[in-house]
């Protein structure tokens, strides 16, 4: 394996120190008029329910019980802050795709993520997870145009890519980046990403880390 450059190297500390800091939830808002005040940058994670990003945001901080996990989708149903002191705050943004979910339900998970991506002037990047196993999804495809109609800057994140093989997931890269290639609000680099083996996690800091 081929020795990381010294910018990657200090690309990685950073991220590796922003994260080693004492993380801890700060609040929840279910509506526009109870989101917190912007304290720093913020970077908000995305995604279908049950595609790990509970498990993700864990991985991140080092934190087995930060974010909390469940078996059932739909689990998240407001914004979740976290912070550490250190100039950034993560979103846990509520799932979406979740069929259960009453209609009026999710008209009002949709107006309330909606209002917070158009408005939040401190907002610096949107990860949209995305499930290595299934690859891009109709209604990944419709947040995505809710991104684009937003005008966040956002970037996807393959969860779960433990579940692949090598070959398996080169592919589903390949794939993922040719179907965001024209989005013009969209990260050309694909992230790839394991909470279980902690691949990637690494590299998703430091991404952070930069935008700081």
């Amino acid at each position: 394996m081929a020795e990381a450059d010294p910018e990657t190297i200090r690309r990685l500390e950073r991220g590796r120190l922003l994260f080693a800091k004492p993380w801890r939830i700060l609040t929840s808002a279910s509506t526009v008029a109870s989101l917190p005040a912007p304290d720093g940058i913020e970077v908000a994670f995305a995604g279908r329910s049950n595609v790990g990003k509970s498990s993700l945001i864990n991985a991140l901080t080092g934190r087995r019980a930060l974010a909390r996990t469940s078996n059932t989708p739909g689990r998240t149903r407001e914004l979740n802050f976290f912070g550490a002191d250190a100039g950034v705050t993560i979103v846990d943004m509520p799932g979406y795709g979740y069929a259960r979910a009453p209609k009026t339900q999710v008209a009002e998970w949709t107006k309330l993520v909606f209002d917070y991506l158009r408005g939040r002037r401190d907002l610096r990047r949107v990860y949209l997870l995305v499930d290595a196993r299934h690859g891009l999804k109709e209604n990944d495809a419709e947040a995505l145009a809710l991104l684009d109609k937003a005008a966040v800057s956002y970037q996807v994140v393959l969860t779960k890519t433990d579940k692949l093989k090598k070959a398996e997931l080169a592919t589903i890269v390949e794939a993922t980046a040719a179907a965001i290639a024209k989005r013009a609000a969209a990260h050309p680099a694909i992230l790839a990403t394991s909470a279980d083996t902690g691949f990637g996690i690494d590299v998703l800091r430091a991404e952070i880390a930069g935008l700081v």
